[in-house]
């Protein structure tokens, strides 16, 4: 099992973009009424943020990097890091980090690194570019994270369509010597990886005229290969083992007091796996918020776009002792803790 403890970096400040376009959960055509009724109930879906043609998941990130940038009042040329955690890359080839930095007018001696991770990727994120900024060689960096994943869903499959939306977000660390910095335990388990899966276009399966051959699942789930596909039963078994399991280890490991814990941010997959795992956990509902009732699951960015959304009156006035969980496709979990104070975080941007 992997711990990490990281010190001398601090998150300084939090912002999310998501598409100004919302499609309500009630209005979608291809899924039957009552279908709808149950899903919304199950997941707590009732609306999600929906990228129209043309934006992408980098967008995203370049408004809600500009804005955290301005209201830190960062200079652009001190910052010396950027990590992109996506599975919606702009291209297969180039990455779409180093593209990032040049939009964003930041130095040609800013390192910048793709991450593709969804729904841990948050934390593994945090993990590797704390990683590279705890000696102090580099002073500041930004951690990109977000995903467009409806457009990867099938309209017609009712298990995936109503419950994906998308965001970008971006995360600013800065070094801090003498900070207690973050502590982490990252797991996986590739046995899974057909859990959660689109099966054709990459270079296992390239893209072809049968990729979009239509596949009757279930009733009320048809999807073609290249579009995603979930299995419900092996994902929801998952959650509610190794969220929970990863939360207690990192507890242990580090002797961190639950009780003491102000708030707990876990990957929004669904209502009903994640009150699962908070029960499981014996949390009090008012430390674990949820952003699923506006945003639905939005991979990657759906931790501090909750941050954003549900917390940031309380994270941006005083000390906060947080836990974060992500957990997911690859199958990938981890969980981080740390300390924020008086966090910069700009009001929720709205693109498009």
């Amino acid at each position: 099992m992997a711990f990490l403890s990281i010190k001398n970096v601090a998150i300084r400040g939090i912002s999310a973009c998501v598409p100004a376009y919302v499609e309500e959960n009630l209005e979608i055509i291809d899924v039957p009424s009552m279908d709808i009724d149950k899903l919304i109930k199950t997941t707590g879906v009732e609306r999600r943020h929906v990228a129209t043609q043309g934006i992408c998941t980098s967008d995203m990130c370049f408004a809600a990097a500009e804005k955290l940038i301005e209201e830190l009042d960062w200079n652009k040329d001190e910052i010396e890091g950027l990590i992109m955690v996506t599975q919606s890359p702009d291209y297969l080839v180039p990455a779409t980090s180093p593209s990032l930095q040049h939009r964003l007018g930041l130095s040609q001696n800013c390192f910048t690194i793709d991450i593709s991770l969804g729904c841990s990727g948050y934390i593994y994120g945090l993990s590797t570019l704390a990683s590279y900024m705890q000696s102090g060689m580099i002073k500041k960096a930004l951690l990109c994270v977000g995903d467009v994943s409806s457009i990867s869903c099938s309209k017609q499959d009712k298990s995936t369509y109503p419950l994906f939306g998308d965001a970008g977000t971006v995360t600013a660390l800065e070094y801090c010597e003498l900070d207690e910095g973050m502590k982490f335990h990252l797991s996986s388990d590739g046995s899974g990886y057909k859990a959660i899966i689109i099966p054709d276009g990459g270079h296992r399966r390239r893209f072809s005229e049968s990729s979009l051959s239509e596949h009757v699942i279930d009733k009320g789930i048809i999807r073609n290969n290249s579009e995603l596909w979930l299995d419900g039963m092996d994902v929801f078994s998952f959650g509610i083992s190794k969220a929970p399991e990863t939360v207690n280890k990192l507890l242990t490991k580090f002797e961190i007091v639950k009780d003491s814990v102000d708030h707990f941010f876990f990957h929004q997959a669904n209502l009903m796996m994640n009150e699962r795992i908070r029960k499981k956990l014996q949390l009090p509902e008012n430390k674990v918020p949820y952003s699923l009732k506006d945003f639905g699951n939005t991979s990657s960015a759906s931790i501090p776009l909750t941050m954003v959304t549900k917390t940031a009156d309380e994270l941006r006035n005083g000390q906060n002792n947080i836990i974060a969980c992500g957990f997911g496709v690859g199958l990938s979990w981890a969980t981080m803790h740390c300390n924020t104070t008086n966090l910069v975080i700009p009001d929720l941007i709205y693109y498009g």
